[in-house]
């Protein structure tokens, strides 16, 4: 086979992630002949189950409420392609940003943060739920699909990003990677920058959903400054376009008036710090990839807005109340009696538990509902508990 030279690294700033520095995979494998390592991250990622699945999760909207609301699935897809662009215009490596952007929710359960809410309280006497934390397990051991090792073993660099917030507790358990959080150092850049490009896109496409659904006014979102200045900028160079076409120009001015600011800023933050490499980065006192005082402001503004007129809209509540009901019905029937359960994840309750009692049924029932879709989880909940509960 012809051997492409091709280096991975070409192109990258000093501070970027450079694969000749990576800190490895935690199982040794021999190197790919024409793909870098944080492509072949990439690609396992999009290949894994639980990527697929989340074309089934909630975002806000249950799947089933429209099609044209965003999944888990459209909007992993969105967040990396806002962290692609910065990537790119940084010189930072765009495969490790997108790769952290791929996989950061996998680890979501059904019906979205109603859900992880759920499972968490069911898992409180037995160490909690987070979503992030279990985005990690699947990566590192849920994913069946390799001959000579569990989940994916992605490097080292992709894992820092896919964990953004873990707590000491739980970093304590996690060697190496766990570190950081111990000592008070940061992420890479392509780690932060994936974090914030999340922020991004959650804001800024629940906006888009919240209209559609009508659960939330153009009227209202008018008093927010970074709606009304692109929504102004919008109406006056496109007067001829339909409304709907006014609100798709809007956000997509959002989206590139905030991109923007954080390119900025954050390239003024790098050039203060002048780090030399990734391990400058992870010394810096706060993160590098920021945004301006002033477009910070105004994010948190509508991430405000969005938390009391969206996320507690009755409407949405009332399906919280519902996935609610889902999730804790199902785990405690699976936990009472495992059987209830596919044959490979009862015969992993039943050896967890009998080495390390109910916090290990308990933690392999998380897994399987957290591995749920929405669909998979009601048509279980009505087979298995209650018919008559409707969505």
């Amino acid at each position: 086979m012809r051997r492409y030279a091709a280096d991975p690294d070409a192109g990258l700033a000093p501070y970027a992630a450079h694969q000749a520095t990576s800190l490895g995979r935690q199982y040794s494998e021999e190197s790919h002949p024409y793909r870098g390592e944080f492509q072949r991250d990439r690609d396992r990622i999009i290949h894994a189950t639980a990527f697929r699945r989340l074309i089934y999760k909630t975002q806000v909207f249950v799947n089933h409420e429209g099609d044209l609301y965003r999944t888990r699935l459209t909007h992993s897809l969105e967040v990396a392609q806002i962290a692609r662009t910065v990537a790119r215009t940084l010189g930072l490596n765009e495969q490790l940003a997108e790769a952290i952007c791929l996989a950061h929710d996998l680890g979501h359960t059904p019906f979205g943060h109603a859900g992880q809410d759920s499972l968490n309280t069911c898992m409180r006497p037995y160490g909690g739920f987070e979503h992030n934390l279990q985005s990690l397990r699947v990566v590192d051991e849920l994913e069946d699909r390799y001959a000579d090792f569990p989940g994916l073993n992605l490097s080292y660099e992709s894992r820092e990003g896919i964990l953004k917030h873990c707590s000491k507790r739980n970093a304590r358990e996690l060697g190496e990677l766990g570190k950081r959080f111990l000592e008070g150092r940061q992420s890479g850049l392509e780690a932060q920058l994936a974090n914030l490009a999340d922020a991004i896109a959650y804001n800024n496409h629940d906006v888009d959903d919240g209209l559609r659904a009508g659960l939330i006014s153009v009227d209202d979102l008018r008093e927010l400054q970074l709606f009304n200045q692109q929504y102004e900028r919008a109406r006056r160079e496109h007067a001829d376009i339909n409304a709907r076409a006014i609100i798709h120009e809007t956000v997509r001015g959002m989206i590139n008036h905030i991109v923007t600011d954080l390119l900025e800023a954050s390239a003024q933050n790098i050039e203060a710090a002048a780090p030399a490499t990734i391990a400058d980065v992870r010394l810096q006192a706060t993160p590098l990839i920021s945004f301006s005082d002033d477009v910070y402001a105004q994010h948190m503004q509508l991430k405000s807005y969005l938390q009391k007129n969206l996320y507690k809209h009755e409407r949405v509540l009332e399906m919280t109340q519902r996935a609610n009901w889902i999730v804790t019905g199902l785990f405690e029937l699976f936990f009472a009696d495992s059987s209830a359960m596919p044959p490979e994840h009862q015969q992993k309750a039943d050896s967890w538990a009998a080495e390390t009692g109910p916090a290990g049924r308990a933690r392999a029932v998380a897994d399987y509902v957290a591995g749920m879709t929405d669909r998979y989880a009601l048509s279980a909940y009505h087979r298995l508990v209650d018919a008559s509960l409707q969505f």
